[in-house]
């Protein structure tokens, strides 16, 4: 039985992670440092792809990476608007987001 803290042979920590562009960006499995780069590649493949309604999961936790996320999402002149999200998406823990048309 393979031990569980062993990583495959055949992983490689610095290869692209494929994302699928969906609307829906869930940050739980990222480290902090990567959002800043992250999120805006996202929200550009997202208007793209023609997906203007976009879905961030940032979680509740401290309010650390909703406030890195906000800040983010403030400076970037593709985001037409966004708000936390109704407790039907998320509520506090989810960031929604509307883009401008490409």
């Amino acid at each position: 039985m393979p031990d569980r803290d062993q990583e495959p042979e055949d992983w490689d920590p610095t290869a692209p992670i494929e994302l699928p562009i969906d609307g829906t960006l869930d940050l739980h499995t990222f480290h902090p440092r990567d959002v800043k780069a992250l999120l805006p590649e996202y929200l550009r493949a997202c208007r793209e792809r023609g997906i203007l309604e976009v879905r961030i999961v940032h979680g509740k936790g401290t309010g650390a990476m909703r406030e890195t996320v906000h800040a983010l999402l403030g400076r970037l002149s593709e985001v037409e608007s966004f708000r936390l999200a109704g407790e039907d998406a998320g509520s506090w823990g989810a960031t929604l987001v509307r883009l401008h048309p490409a």
